[in-house]
């Protein structure tokens, strides 16, 4: 047999499109030639596929090699092809048993000695791969991720010589078993947040609704450590959920350590993160931190520190949940359900508004660093919550906690789940035009909000989400019907300073 093909697959976003590596040996002089659209990397694989047999005591072919990668019009980039490359050239050379290559698909980067190294992407292949029925065969370091999986078969590989004799029926290789988790989450608890009731209250409507949320105040107020307390109060991550959360994650090229499986992210990028960083980008577009924080938070610090630029980015997957990055060739869709949190101070001194130092800013440069977030986004933020300094006396008092995060997460989960057998989403997701149905008001409540909508200047967008949170409100109360008392906590949160 002088031509094989091994089946493989390629990282096209969060997809994993089939490739079929074809090797062919022929008579000529010895030459090793990879065709079918390969960049650098899979270029390079003929040095390391070379020493890695002849380190692993197989023969490598004195022919002409010739190995295409199938479909040529695909690009393939990365150290993922030298497996299957290898494996071609054995199976090519009748050094292997090709009877269950078929059975299978190979990802892997080869060392000089043989063993493999660990690939991003392995969880999309896993994916594709079992929609297929085919056994996956990866690195050790990708196995046990890519296991998790529903229905997927994986085979952990940590060397081709071991390979070889679990395909040539002399030594098995034992499939993959997914881990229970038994990983118990450590979020930031609440109870470390003395006073804010508001913002405390605040942080439970938008876990249990899914709303963005704003924090403005004074410098030293408790802005960033409150924010980093909303994953510990948010319901757990459904698999779904996880597992596109991990592909997400798994496709920066680093093994997603276990106790982060099916934890939130939270996303935390500095003021000067650009905008490819933020919502994605590169040549070959590669998530940035808008997908990394799928299913959980993306907090801004320093609010009108980021440029404007960036910030406006955020507008479309805020309202679609997802981003599609086009290149001149290439175009790509990335998930990016976030909930966003950020927070910034009131003024460029920090101290507007604060009862005990005095703000130096003066109206215009007021103005100037508010007008740094543009109205549109400010719309797209459903919870405007200010945040006052502490007390000194109420500060060094002991045992002034409020309630732990469980004890909150605990009604957070009730009202999302009164949620999810309503409609099947979380409030903040609901679809316009089936607002209408789960916010029914009366002829009172509509003439009320409409007051409201001119006094306060609110536009149609500003009004549904006011609706979505007070629909959290009378949710979170075990309430079926939106009351006056939940509008009005509502539109109270919707700061005229803000809006």
């Amino acid at each position: 047999m002088e031509l094989s093909v091994i089946n493989s697959r390629a990282l096209d976003g969060i997809s994993a499109p089939l490739v079929q590596v074809e090797t062919h040996l022929s008579n000529g002089l010895p030459s090793f030639h990879i065709v079918g659209m390969p960049e650098t990397a899979v270029r390079e694989s003929k040095e390391r596929v070379r020493s890695a047999l002849i380190n692993s005591h197989f023969n490598f072919p004195d022919r002409r090699i010739t190995v295409n990668l199938a479909p040529a019009d695909l690009p393939k980039e990365g150290g993922r092809f030298d497996l299957p490359i290898a494996l071609g050239i054995l199976a090519a050379s009748n050094q292997l048993d090709s009877e269950q290559l078929a059975e299978h698909e190979f990802l892997g980067e080869l060392a000089l000695d043989g063993s493999l190294r660990e690939i991003p992407g392995a969880i999309n292949a896993a994916i594709e791969a079992t929609s297929a029925n085919r056994k996956l065969v990866v690195p050790p370091q990708c196995a046990l991720l890519a296991a998790h999986v529903p229905g997927s078969s994986v085979i952990p590989a940590s060397d081709i010589l071991t390979l070889c004799a679990h395909l040539n029926g002399r030594q098995e290789i034992q499939a993959q078993r997914m881990e229970a988790n038994h990983v118990t989450h450590s979020y930031p608890d609440l109870t470390e947040v003395v006073g804010q009731a508001t913002a405390r209250r605040a942080l439970e409507i938008a876990a249990c609704g899914g709303h963005n949320l704003l924090f403005f105040g004074p410098p030293g107020t408790g802005k960033s450590m409150m924010a980093s307390r909303l994953p510990g109060i948010m319901p757990p991550l459904g698999a779904e959920e996880a597992l596109a959360g991990l592909s997400l994650r798994n496709l920066g090229g680093s093994n997603v350590p276990k106790e982060c499986y099916l934890r939130r992210p939270f996303r935390n990028p500095h003021h000067s993160a650009s905008a490819a960083a933020l919502v994605g980008g590169g040549s070959r577009p590669r998530p940035g931190e808008i997908s990394l924080a799928h299913g959980g938070v993306l907090f801004l610090d320093e609010l009108p520190e980021f440029t404007r630029h960036t910030l406006e980015m955020l507008r479309e997957p805020m309202e679609s949940g997802e981003i599609t990055l086009s290149r001149a060739r290439h175009k790509t869709t990335y998930p990016a359900r976030f909930q966003l949190v950020a927070a910034m101070n009131p003024c460029m001194c920090g101290y507007a508004g604060d009862l005990e130092k005095v703000c130096r800013c003066t109206p215009d440069q007021l103005q100037r660093y508010r007008g740094r977030i543009s109205g549109p986004l400010l719309d797209r933020i459903d919870l405007h919550i200010p945040v006052n300094r502490i007390p000194p006396e109420l500060l060094l008092k002991k045992h002034v906690s409020g309630e732990s995060s469980s004890t909150v997460r605990a009604r957070v989960c009730a009202g999302r789940a009164i949620q999810i057998e309503r409609q099947g989403v979380c409030n903040a997701h609901v679809q316009q035009d089936l607002l209408s149905d789960y916010c029914a008001l009366e002829e009172v409540q509509k003439r009320y909000l409409e007051r409201a909508m001119k006094s306060m200047t609110l536009s149609p967008r500003a009004v549904y989400r006011s609706l979505r949170v007070a629909r959290t409100i009378a949710d979170l109360a075990a309430e079926s019907k939106v009351l006056n008392t939940h509008l009005n906590e509502a539109l109270a949160y919707r700061n005229p300073d803000f809006s």
